[in-house]
């Protein structure tokens, strides 16, 4: 699957020309270099953006590995989800 396409069914960016945007000003990393947006991602790549704040590992199994700051701490990005309905 197509990198920008991948960014966007995994719900990391929004809109598909929001992520070709993104791939186009090299914003997006896998396997620590800048990426196209026609790249293919296959399984075990590491897709990130600059730096170490958003990194995930594409795999057989879907799954999301998501570091998150705020004001400059990192936290656990579960406390910001609502809490389960019963």
């Amino acid at each position: 699957m197509r990198l920008d396409k991948y960014l966007k069914v995994s719900r990391l960016i929004k809109r598909r020309t929001v992520a070709n945007e993104a791939c186009d000003s090299e914003r997006v990393r896998v396997n620590g270099r800048a990426a196209k947006a026609s790249y293919e991602v296959k399984a075990g790549d590491v897709i990130g953006g600059m730096g170490t704040t958003s990194v995930l590992e594409a795999s057989d199994i879907a799954h999301v590995h998501i570091s998150v700051m705020w004001d400059g701490k990192y936290i656990d990005p579960e406390s910001l989800l609502p809490p389960p309905a019963n």
